[in-house]
């Protein structure tokens, strides 16, 4: 029996998590128009509100709801009730349906100005394909460096699986429509998040893929030393640039790339599906280049400079290597990770230090023979302390080590996906935090990767 009395156009009920059990016509149509299915998540979001203060409150509320359908805008009186039985949940009631057309330039003067906003305030974008699948992330904010580093090593992985959808514990990812707007958490980040999806393509939204914006609920107090940061003034042609560019473009060949391979546009022959992977495969490839370069243009600056901080070495090791953990799997790596019994205290900025062990590692992974172990161990100096990276790869030569750190040496190999400038621009970091990064290699014997960092300043 229903909790609501009066007269109503249509009907609805909800369960305990606020999907929508049931609902009659106009109301079903519309939750479908907005993304959602029925049963599902409320796709509507000013009904979504109106129900979950329900929920919160334990109140019988009204108001007014508007809602864009796509075409035309929605306003309807809508009425929600607390179940009272045991199972919870709300009954909602639908009076006095209003529909009307919408401009087509307000509603692009709309979306151009969502979109202008959400870029100005955002702190990490991203471009995703057509799944919602990470192809690019670009950030510079300090407590997202982990998630930037994760995002980057998970292309082609959903964005919702690297963070927390707040209140959500539904299967992601989600309808894009659900995502947008929503609040997210973000591990080492204490400031609250939320995610804007702006779709691309026409005329079907989404069909070209999506621009990602993680806006945050404040700005970042920053408590390191003034003139800390890079001199930005010598940072043009690639990095300012160039870079971003032709990011753009590249990413959008590897979305459309993955959407023949992945047959989302029909049905394809096998051969075809393979070579549209090899052209999604060489547009990563050629993100990677971009970003190296960008990276170089960086590091090679006048002035360049990092933002030391204090740190535990052995914390940035473990999470470099829980990112760089299913690249592992896939070729039977066992990564042997240090403890955390004792921290290692470093003066250096977190994101470097998990730049250059991303790299260290990944090479480690690479060059290693199936099946064996890569060592990650962590010792203290009188300087400072020593991340240890151990492989059993094929070992280098006296002749290599000495020209294995320039500028795009990468010692005869082709094909491997590197770009020759990793170890350049790692060493070039390591040395401006204070401390250094070398090796200690023989052939047939592996490879031994030490990076020191300077010993935290006493407080």
């Amino acid at each position: 029996m229903s909790a609501l009395s009066g007269s109503f156009m249509a009907r609805a009920s909800t369960d305990a998590d606020n999907r929508l059990l049931q609902a009659q016509e106009p109301l079903a149509t519309l939750q479908e128009r907005c993304g959602g299915t029925l049963p599902g998540e409320i796709a509507i979001p000013e009904l979504r509100e109106l129900v979950a203060k329900v929920q919160e409150s334990q109140l019988r509320l009204a108001r007014t709801v508007t809602a864009f359908d796509g075409e035309e805008i929605i306003t309807a009186w809508i009425e929600a009730a607390p179940n009272a039985k045991k199972d919870g949940g709300c009954f909602i009631g639908v009076a006095n349906w209003q529909s009307e057309p919408v401009p087509e330039e307000t509603d692009t003067s709309q979306l151009n100005r969502k979109r202008d906003v959400d870029q100005s305030a955002a702190e990490l974008t991203a471009r995703l394909d057509t799944k919602q699948c990470v192809l690019t992330v670009e950030s510079e904010a300090r407590d997202l460096a982990d998630l930037t580093a994760r995002m980057r090593e998970a292309r082609g992985h959903p964005w919702t699986d690297l963070i927390a959808i707040k209140g959500n514990s539904h299967q992601q990812p989600l309808h894009w429509r659900l995502l947008d707007g929503a609040e997210c958490e973000i591990e080492g980040s204490d400031r609250i998040w939320t995610a804007s999806l702006v779709p691309l393509g026409r005329p079907d939204p989404g069909s070209g893929g999506f621009d990602l914006y993680l806006v945050p609920n404040r700005p970042l107090v920053d408590r390191r030393k003034a003139g800390s940061r890079p001199a930005q003034s010598t940072m043009h042609s690639i990095g300012r640039d160039l870079s971003p560019v032709l990011r753009q473009p590249i990413a959008r060949i590897i979305a459309n790339a993955e959407t023949i391979r992945s047959k989302m546009a029909g049905p394809l022959a096998e051969e075809y599906s393979n070579y549209a992977a090899d052209i999604a495969a060489a547009g990563q490839h050629l993100m990677g280049l971009i970003e190296d370069l960008s990276d170089l243009e960086v590091v090679e600056s006048e002035g360049f400079s990092t933002a030391p901080d204090h740190i535990d070495a052995g914390d940035v090791a473990r999470r470099a290597v829980g990112i760089l953990a299913v690249r592992a799997q896939e070729k039977n790596i066992q990564l042997q990770v240090p403890s955390a019994a004792e921290p290692k205290l470093a003066t250096a900025e977190f994101r470097r230090v998990l730049q250059i062990l991303l790299n260290i590692i990944t090479n480690a992974i690479r060059y290693s023979p199936d099946g064996s172990p890569v060592d990650i161990a962590i010792d203290e100096t009188k300087f400072g302390p020593r991340i240890i990276v151990s492989d059993m790869g094929p070992g280098l030569s006296d002749e290599q080590q000495a020209v294995i750190f320039e500028k795009f040496e990468r010692l005869g190999r082709t094909g491997d996906g590197g770009s020759g400038l990793g170890l350049y621009i790692s060493r070039r970091i390591a040395r401006a935090m204070g401390g250094d990064l070398t090796v200690k290699s023989a052939p047939g014997k592996g490879a031994r990767f030490v990076l020191d960092l300077p010993a935290a300043e006493a407080a």
